[in-house]
């Protein structure tokens, strides 16, 4: 293909290698420095959790601290918790005793034991003697805090009566240093509450409809009814989504996936494809329209009303906001006409993005192993960064809540430390960036291959598994490049975020605009790399280039075809987005009627089909990911098909093929 004198700043149109049949089959390694300084980053943070392991302790971050500054499970504070690694709560204040397992009771609540800040107290004749033998306490005698508080008759159950009991000064509704004996299970080393059991003690203690919790709050907010009404819907919630676990996670993982395929099979119906575009179209540029109407129509309202109500800048900011609107809605249109050959080329690459896709099925769960890989590395992380945390100078601060003590945590981190956890935080961006490249390298490469094969037919899931293995081999270097520019602007961005906060506690309203200014800018800047990246990806995937050439050889094939992207950028946004909520959608909907046998058990089914929307939302990206970038893969295959070949020699087929007929090669 010639290149015209308007394109001789538009770089030279791509010239197709030697007996090009597709992505190159001779490859060699790309930007190999980058792959070692992966490498080295990786061995780095290994030695520097190493580190921290030996001089930190995690269980500083992680474990919880009971009421007296000792951490439980753990022999780090003033007494020796070491066998009992688990805090049973006393109070609403967070304040707890460490116990040795956290209690299982079979008849759930037990309102006449009191577990207490100097250990377990019965009241005798009435409680459960098996309750005892469930409930193993620390012995707090030895504590070096001579302001504990036992539990007698009088302080914590006067005259044997629950109800007086929960009023006295050692519960004190829950804001005591004693409180009732609660089936409960464990959740990081603490024990919870099970909900069942509150509700069975309050019918004893509180029969009016009081409990602690709502009490405290009470106290902190004038709002108090709507907050109890808040609790308690938690509280059914967390019971709710208990009930529907396997539901939650056997749909909202599981019933994406499927439809995911369904509605790339719907794409391929051309009806559907081209309705839904023209009507997004058609609806933007209508909003924009009933926007401009409203404006004006609003605008004339003001003006007639008498007595006045708005000033005439109001008025005058309102019909000047009409006229812009008409503006921005009438140069839509006129953009939408010029640009309609270029939306059906877009459409004919999505129909040949969801051929692809159900081609090579097996490029779906390509995801779900960079999850794996991710969460492999965030294991490893989370551990190193605990620890190092953990280095720094641990202490505990007591205060007084009501008529009970309270201990909080304190770390004082020297420079160090601080320094320690910014390079974590840089080796987290790079990581988590550099599986999300990879990922988008073997996206390209597969999709790629699936676009220049003569025989369809010989293209499947292995087609993915050789894309795997060549881009991990080959190009893990230019995935290490471009996320790690990526990892240097994010980190960027979070020094940004750190003066951002240190803006607010100077009270320098200048300071606050500058640094904001340079946060917004740097957004955009990491937008625009991430699209170029991506675009990058798909050229080294192609060719084998290395990021810098690919880079460039992407830049000027954007510049040549800026139309093209321009569409297929807002034709592919739509058919995501839209995407996206079908998936949802159907899997919430068809959730519903699954559990509708569940339906008697549960509290509401708006919390548990609230998460499984959640989960399938999330899952729907995923597939929607991969879907997006199968069609900027097919955009730039077309293009290079295009520019290397002509019309009769060119892989295009189907729809893509139909286009070129009608409007002709560029």
């Amino acid at each position: 293909m010639g290149k015209g004198a308007n394109d001789e700043d538009l770089g030279d149109p791509l010239q197709a290698p030697p007996d090009f049949d597709g992505p190159i089959r001779s490859r060699r390694m790309t930007d190999v420095l980058c792959t070692i300084l992966l490498w080295c980053m990786w061995i780095s943070m290994t030695g520097l959790g190493i580190y921290g392991m030996q001089n930190g302790d995690y269980r500083l971050i992680i474990y919880p601290l009971d009421y007296d500054g000792n951490v439980c499970g753990t022999d780090l504070g003033d007494m020796d918790m070491t066998e009992f690694p688990y805090l049973y709560y006393v109070n609403d204040y967070s304040g707890g005793v460490c116990v040795k397992e956290c209690p299982s009771l079979a008849d759930l609540a037990d309102p006449y034991t009191l577990v207490t800040y100097d250990g377990l107290y019965q009241v005798e004749g009435s409680a459960n003697a098996d309750v005892a033998a469930n409930i193993s306490i620390a012995d707090y005698s030895s504590s070096g805090n001579n302001n504990t508080l036992s539990c007698t008759e009088n302080l914590c159950y006067p005259n044997g009566n629950p109800e007086s009991s929960y009023s006295s000064f050692g519960v004190n509704q829950g804001k005591g240093y004693a409180y009732y004996a609660v089936d409960t299970y464990e959740v990081f080393w603490r024990c919870v509450f099970n909900d069942k059991g509150i509700d069975q003690l309050n019918e004893v203690v509180a029969p009016n409809g009081s409990n602690f919790t709502e009490d405290v709050i009470s106290s902190f907010t004038s709002q108090s009814e709507y907050v109890k009404q808040g609790y308690g819907i938690w509280e059914n919630l967390f019971n709710d989504l208990w009930l529907s676990r396997y539901y939650i996670l056997g749909i909202g993982f599981g019933a994406p996936m499927v439809i995911g395929f369904i509605y790339s099979f719907l794409l391929r119906i051309p009806c559907v494809l081209r309705i839904m575009v023209w009507f997004s179209i058609f609806a933007t540029v209508g909003i924009v329209f009933a926007g401009a109407w409203y404006a004006g129509m609003t605008a004339s309202q003001w003006k007639d009303l008498d007595p006045p109500i708005y000033t005439e800048d109001e008025i005058k900011v309102a019909t000047y906001a009409s006229y812009a609107l008409y503006a921005v809605g009438g140069l839509l249109t006129l953009l939408f006409l010029f640009m309609r050959k270029r939306i059906q080329l877009a459409m004919g690459c999505v129909k040949e993005a969801s051929k692809a896709i159900t081609k090579m099925p097996a490029i779906i769960f390509f995801p779900v192993l960079q999850a794996l890989g991710f969460c492999c590395f965030m294991v490893a992380w989370t551990v190193f960064s605990a620890n190092i945390a953990s280095m720094g100078e641990f202490s505990t601060k007591s205060f007084e809540a009501g008529n009970v003590a309270v201990s909080v945590r304190s770390f004082d981190f020297s420079d160090f430390v601080k320094k320690c956890g910014w390079y974590m935080l840089f080796c987290f961006f790079w990581s988590g960036q550099f599986i999300v490249a990879l990922g988008e390298i073997v996206f390209s490469m597969a999709v790629a291959k699936w676009y220049f094969a003569r025989d369809k037919g010989s293209v499947g899931s292995g087609t993915v598994c050789s894309a795997i293995t060549t881009s991990m081999w080959y190009h893990s270097g230019t995935a290490a490049f471009g996320s790690l520019i990526i990892a240097i602007i994010k980190m960027i961005r979070s020094f940004l975020a750190y003066l951002q906060k240190k803006a607010e506690e100077w009270d320098s309203s200048i300071a606050k605009a500058i640094v904001c200014c340079f946060q917004c800018c740097f957004y955009c800047l990491e937008k625009c790399m991430r699209f170029m990246n991506k675009n990058a990806y798909i050229q080294t995937a192609i060719f084998g280039t290395s990021f810098c050439t690919s880079a460039k050889e992407a830049f000027f094939l954007i510049l040549r075809n800026a139309a093209r992207v321009g569409a297929i950028t807002y034709v592919s946004g739509g058919v995501v987005f839209v995407g996206k909520v079908f998936i949802t959608t159907t899997t919430t909907g068809g959730a519903y009627f699954v559990m509708e046998g569940l339906r008697q058990e549960l509290h509401s089914m708006i919390g548990p089909l609230f998460f499984i929307a959640f989960i399938a939302w999330f899952i729907a990206g995923m597939f929607m990911s991969v879907f997006d970038m199968a069609i900027a893969t097919i955009l730039q295959c077309f293009v290079a098909d295009e520019e290397m070949f002509s019309s009769d020699e060119m892989y295009a087929e189907g729809t893509l093929k139909s286009w070129v007929d009608d409007h002709g090669s560029k």
